[in-house]
């Protein structure tokens, strides 16, 4: 960790996104010293980033309503994360995770000194959580998952950072399985919190009047968070299916992306989402609407709407598959619509109940997403089908943050 920290810090003088880090890092302590106080009951949430918060946001929303007594402190890894939510108003202190070493977890525990703390997914940092575990800290993962070849069950002394948890709640069996194989067994099987997160954005999702002007009545097909290996695939497809409007959500908005993706809808005719608005601000509302109505591809360029977008689509492609791994998958089955997505989705556990319950579908090159999509959209009652497996999958899953929520705080 010391290697890292100098790494970062040798990074951050050549990439902006490092230097943010370690210009974070600086303000840890000040933070924290000036939003918590001796006295205070504090419950620590940590995050690595952006999807995990949103895994963790509705366990810390339950403790913010029912448990005004606590202090929350929400604490990131990563740049891509904090930025966006370092003013969340859901929590009373909002810094990075200091660098795991035992000097730094030491100083910042002194300050802090958690009553609990809550750990989303895979972080695992040894020094912090053993010396909590000093402390009497209780110590919670929440939506963690576990896979045969990670490090914990190839180096049994390495597992000992798990045995620092005063309890674990997993995704699945496989996880329970793979944890009392290195006999941990303080373990519950609660599913993924995420999923209750993806609910509340689904009951809140606003409606989009250029998005219903848009689609007017036709066959919708969503690409989100498009990366351009996506696009090399469903894009050719449906340039011969032009009864079908698309509606693409790049992952990346920079200018050279955009007009790239214009070029690739070379035939099409296609409106950016952002020209759209101005256009109906300035008046122009009725002109707007011819040219959405006619339209048959709609880009959105601009953040935040992509979650609400889903549920005017008949089918959606989530991207990512072909790079570090697929987007959130259920933002868009909670709609029950099916989904697709690329084969880099191994490591998501809802991907692949989704697909072993027919929610869901994996292509790996142009001809394995041709035969999906000739089948769902030449096939109306497969495509019924498959969204209603979709949407059944989320509803008879939800639920996992009140069973986090009722064994940590129930007793309290």
């Amino acid at each position: 960790m010391a290697l890292y920290a100098f790494a970062a810090w040798l990074g951050s003088l050549i990439n902006p996104k490092i230097k943010k880090l370690i210009e974070g890092h600086r303000e840890i302590l000040t933070t924290v010293r000036n939003g918590i106080s001796p006295d205070d009951r504090v419950v620590w949430f940590h995050v690595a980033s952006l999807g995990e918060f949103e895994q963790g946001r509705p366990l810390m929303e339950l403790v913010r309503k029912n448990h005004p007594e606590f202090k929350i402190l929400l604490t990131f890894f990563s740049p891509s994360g904090y930025e966006v939510r370092k003013n969340y108003e859901g929590a009373d202190v909002i810094c990075y995770i200091p660098f795991d070493t035992k000097w730094s977890a030491n100083r910042f525990l002194n300050i802090v000194n958690p009553e609990i703390a809550i750990f989303i997914k895979y972080e695992f940092w040894y020094f912090l959580l053993s010396g909590m575990k000093k402390r009497g800290t209780k110590l919670y993962s929440v939506s963690s998952i576990f896979r045969e070849g990670q490090i914990f069950f190839r180096f049994k002394n390495v597992a000992k950072v798990l045995r620092q948890f005063t309890h674990l709640f997993v995704q699945n069996q496989k996880s329970k399985d793979l944890l009392a194989g290195i006999d941990i067994d303080n373990v519950t099987i609660v599913g993924d919190t995420r999923l209750d997160r993806v609910m509340q954005i689904y009951q809140a999702a606003s409606d989009l009047p250029l998005v219903e002007m848009f689609k007017s009545g036709q066959k919708v097909f969503i690409a989100g968070s498009s990366w351009e290996p996506d696009e090399h695939i469903y894009i050719p497809y449906f340039n011969n299916r032009k009864n079908w409007k698309l509606i693409i959500a790049p992952h990346e908005m920079n200018e050279l992306r955009l007009e790239k993706l214009k070029r690739a809808l070379d035939g099409r005719s296609v409106l950016m989402y952002t020209d759209m608005e101005k256009m109906v601000a300035e008046g122009g509302k009725s002109v707007a609407e011819r040219l959405l109505e006619e339209a048959d591809v709609l880009i959105i360029d601009c953040f935040g709407k992509l979650s609400s977008i889903y549920r005017y689509g008949e089918i959606a492609l989530v991207g990512g598959g072909f790079g570090a791994g697929i987007h959130n998958v259920p933002e868009a089955a909670v709609y029950s619509i099916p989904v697709v997505f690329g084969p880099n989705n191994k490591k998501f556990n809802e991907a692949q109940e989704l697909k072993e319950c027919g929610g869901a579908f994996e292509y790996t090159d142009p001809q394995s997403f041709a035969n999906i999509m000739d089948r769902l959209i030449d096939h109306p009652e497969e495509l019924a089908k498959a969204g209603q497996a979709a949407g059944q999958y989320i509803n008879t899953h939800v639920g996992a943050t009140q069973k986090c929520y009722e064994a940590i705080f129930g007793n309290l």
